[in-house]
């Protein structure tokens, strides 16, 4: 049995919500054949690639406040330096596909490749692990069959974690909260 994922318009509503805050921000390469101070850009050093957000903290305040007031939601202002985002959704509105759409996203509209989901328990890990090989398919029929890696972080095969730090593709680690408190 194959299951069918169809688009929903609420769903898609709430990936562009999060991917406008990072309007204005410049598409990020992430290939190794471009020039060097591209690639800079992408803070790319000895230890890895990243996501490099170029954008002012007053232009991710003004589009977050954008995004709330198409909401009818209070705005609310970022702290200097705190670049962090509650994004909230109900129970049963289908969050983890939402951010793993968001994910592709994010790497469709601006390049960003590094990702890491933090939930609170191994069950919910597991349960997402499951949820991307699900909809791995689907995912890769909407985005090109973008090169995508998912795994769960495992302390004992630390090449897994040079691979997420190495590679320009898009790297998404699934770890729980203990596992990162203790690693």
């Amino acid at each position: 049995m194959k299951l069918k994922f169809k688009n929903q318009d609420f769903q898609t509503e709430a990936v562009n919500s999060v991917v406008d805050l990072f309007a204005g921000q410049e598409k990020l390469q992430s290939t190794f054949e471009i020039v060097q101070e591209a690639q800079l850009s992408l803070y790319q050093n000895d230890l890895g690639i990243g996501n490099g957000v170029n954008i002012s903290d007053e232009q991710l305040s003004a589009n977050m406040h954008e995004v709330q007031r198409k909401h009818n939601l209070p705005t609310s202002d970022i702290k200097e330096g705190m670049r962090s985002f509650c994004i909230e959704m109900e129970t049963g509105t289908g969050k983890t596909y939402v951010y793993t759409k968001t994910i592709f996203e994010l790497h469709k509209r601006y390049g960003f490749t590094k990702f890491i989901i933090v939930v609170p328990s191994v069950a919910i890990r597991e349960g997402v692990y499951k949820s991307f090989e699900i909809t791995n398919e689907h995912f890769m029929n909407q985005y090109d069959n973008v090169p995508c890696r998912y795994f769960i972080y495992n302390s004992s095969k630390l090449s897994d974690v040079k691979q997420f730090a190495t590679s320009s593709n898009i790297e998404i680690m699934i770890i729980n909260i203990d596992a990162f408190k203790k690693s």
